[in-house]
């Protein structure tokens, strides 16, 4: 087993790592910024060493800097987290180049399902079903408007290389795509420094349904059931559950079977995410694959009772998986909400600062990820959550009631926080019978 291990990471990512590790054994470096010296994973990792200013590129994006610390301490692995150089195929070369083991999939793989239309292609030779659209990447706009008049519109425009949102329009009609197409390529090329674009037909209101991915080096996957992830605002997401609360177990095994016949299809070894479409008849189609560990892959640990983190430190470090298919059982329900430091009232507007006071909430069936502490100052520069809550019940209406009375003990001083907004989330009927999708919060605000 490593030794030491660098966290090439920050906030509730990396001491989600560095505790992983303290429970294996396994010692721990964190990197960090100018801007994050007084972090808690600083404080919690064993070793810390300074890669940079404040900004992502000269920091936790400097992939120099981070090989030249994980070799100045000694580490012998780095973990990724997510975000950032997660699914940095160069980096992950890197790694390899300088004998230091990366914790993920190998260089190949992140290339070939990063490129969105590679992907695709891949999924579409190995029979796993994929929204109609380009067979591959768009050469320009005349092409894009003959494909959009055979599928039919509406249609959306995607980054090949993209992510989190970026490089993505939605088109309606015919007159808009000219527009939407060159705006989709210049935010892609501004985000990704890449502007090759593909287009899908556009799944009007469908569930955004995931499924967990374990894949050792000896050829061994399983999935770990889904997620239900279609709370979402601009195609982030904001609510988390496991499992959906829709999905028959008929529907649960065909599409975990797609799961595992896409990742043995690209090689994939250690953890990954299987991204699902499924419509309002029923019809599951592949979207992307995550070659990462996911923001919301504690809702799985909590019905699964497997340490995703450790899991991935195990299969990098070569060991067979203790699991086969029929020993994975899903206990429960779990649901996550995302605190993030952003002001619902004035769009969502991110509200960095101080943190003044602070109380999480506990108690059975509860789990807080953070890395905040009272005092705390939260920068501007990176990501605006700031914790998952997450709450388990025997069945999903306690989870939800677990998860009001979690939210309702918040306390978060000296910011804003999207706190009420969740619990008002959980009080409308869509969630509470389940039947909500991708559409939901923008139906909201269409409604007020």
């Amino acid at each position: 087993m490593f030794k030491k291990i660098l966290i090439a990471n920050r906030g509730e990512i990396a001491v989600r790592i560095i505790r992983a590790c303290r429970e294996m054994g396994i010692k721990t470096v964190a990197v960090y910024s100018e801007a994050d010296k007084e972090a808690l994973h600083v404080m919690l990792a064993d070793e810390a060493v300074c890669i940079g200013p404040a900004k992502s590129k000269d920091s936790y994006l400097n992939m120099q800097n981070i090989i030249s610390a994980t070799v100045l301490t000694g580490a012998t692995a780095i973990h990724p987290g997510f975000g950032f150089l997660s699914e940095n195929s160069s980096f992950a070369r890197m790694c390899a180049d300088c004998n230091i083991t990366f914790i993920g999939p190998n260089a190949d793989t992140i290339d070939l399902l990063g490129n969105k239309s590679k992907a695709r292609e891949t999924m579409q030779k190995a029979g796993v079903s994929v929204v109609p659209g380009s067979d591959g990447e768009l050469e320009c706009v005349k092409d894009a408007a003959a494909l959009a008049e055979k599928i039919g519109f509406p249609v959306m425009i995607k980054a090949s290389a993209g992510g989190g949102g970026k490089g993505m329009r939605a088109v309606y009609a015919a007159e808009d795509l000219e527009g939407l197409f060159n705006a989709a390529k210049a935010e892609a090329k501004a985000a990704f420094g890449d502007d090759k674009l593909y287009m899908e037909k556009l799944i009007v209101h469908p569930k955004h349904i995931e499924f967990q991915i374990l894949a050792d080096s000896h050829g061994n996957v399983i999935h770990l059931g889904e997620r239900d992830c279609s709370v979402q605002r601009r195609n982030q997401k904001m609510m988390e559950e496991a499992p959906s609360s829709l999905m028959s177990k008929e529907l649960r095994k065909k599409m975990g079977d797609a799961a595992v016949k896409a990742a043995k299809a690209t090689g994939y070894v250690n953890a990954g995410t299987i991204e699902f479409l499924l419509d309002q008849l029923g019809n599951y189609y592949f979207m992307e694959m995550n070659t990462r560990i996911q923001v919301e892959h504690p809702v799985t640990e909590m019905v699964t009772g497997i340490d995703m983190i450790k899991e991935q430190i195990r299969i990098a470090n070569g060991e067979w998986m203790p699991y086969q298919q029929k020993d994975i059982e899903i206990r429960g329900h779990a649901i996550e909400c995302r605190i993030n430091a952003e002001d619902p009232k004035r769009n969502f507007m991110p509200c960095p600062g101080k943190i003044e006071n602070l109380l999480f909430p506990g108690g059975n069936g509860i789990r807080v990820d953070s890395a905040l502490y009272p005092g705390y100052v939260v920068p501007p520069c990176y990501d605006s959550m700031l914790a998952k809550v997450i709450a388990y019940g025997k069945d999903r209406d306690e989870a939800i009631q677990r998860m009001k009375r979690a939210l309702s003990e918040i306390v978060i001083e000296g910011i804003q926080t999207n706190t009420e907004f969740q619990y008002e989330l959980l009080e409308r009927e869509e969630i509470i019978t389940g039947r909500y999708n991708t559409g939901l919060i923008e139906g909201m605000k269409h409604n007020e």
